[in-house]
């Protein structure tokens, strides 16, 4: 676990600060790391074929609308990206396809860095694409220099991590400052008849189509726990801000089940 802590980061207030993902059974961080790397690495094969299933093809219209987002920032040449638990890279390729930024991809499940290359190279071949490096690495300590990016972003892998708290604050690390983080993530939207008819649909149908697809009904069982478990996009604001991003501006897309936000890095 990264242990480095930055002293001009504000103490965390509300849920405690460490809460990281817990799969079933996972009785530690460690734990809970090593079954979150387990689970991906079984679902690989079909994880591409599932997230459009899954969402009717609503994923690619969340990378791109974020990509779109965060445009002026990729507009630079020189600028550099971190997309951070890439999975099979589609929103790096959504980000490197909107500019000229130099874009990096880092994740710990080999098995999707493999898929991800793949469709990297293809895309080299078939229209000249620029190559993306993918990178595999915990996104708890990840193998690059304080200050490295100029941008970092997790869509859909953030709310995996073991640790939240470290893994803003690796974010923190690797940001130049005044550098940018944006988040993709899954929430619940609020009750009434579309949240009841999503929470539905999500808890009951959805873990019984991945499972029945992917061959691991464990892994799409675990994807509605832990966005329940999840912060709400308010939540999830405050403890960026008490990690040494502002501001944080959250946008909540699609009825209130995906939120996207961003911050900079704070000077202190």
């Amino acid at each position: 676990m990264n242990e480095r802590k930055d002293p001009h980061v504000k103490p965390t207030c509300g849920a405690p600060a460490s809460a990281g993902t817990r799969p079933e059974g996972a009785a530690n961080e460690t734990d809970a790391s090593r079954k979150v790397r387990e689970m991906f690495t079984q679902i690989a094969p079909r994880y591409d074929l599932l997230n459009h299933i899954l969402s009717l093809q609503m994923d690619r219209m969340w990378r791109a609308r974020t990509a779109k987002t965060l445009q002026p920032i990729l507009n630079h040449s020189d600028a550099k990206i971190l997309d951070l638990c890439c999975g099979t890279g589609d929103l790096a390729f959504a980000l490197c396809r909107r500019g000229k930024a130099r874009v990096w991809g880092a994740d710990f499940a080999h098995t999707m860095l493999v898929r991800a290359r793949a469709k990297a190279s293809r895309a080299s071949t078939e229209n000249g694409a620029r190559a993306i490096p993918f990178v595999e690495s915990d996104a708890l300590r990840l193998p690059f220099a304080d200050g490295a990016f100029d941008l970092v972003t997790a869509a859909f892998g953030f709310r995996n991590l073991a640790n939240y708290e470290a893994g803003l604050l690796e974010i923190r690390r690797v940001l130049k400052t005044g550098g940018t983080i944006a988040i993709l993530e899954f929430t619940e939207p609020k009750p009434g008849w579309f949240g009841d008819l999503y929470r539905w649909y999500f808890r009951a149908i959805l873990p019984r189509i991945g499972g029945l697809i992917s061959g691991d009904k464990a892994a799409y069982r675990y994807l509605p726990k832990s966005v329940a478990r999840f912060f709400q996009p308010a939540e999830l604001r405050e403890l960026m801000l008490g990690n040494g991003f502002e501001p944080v501006e959250a946008r909540v897309w699609s009825g209130g089940t995906v939120a996207l936000h961003t911050g900079r890095k704070s000077v202190v």
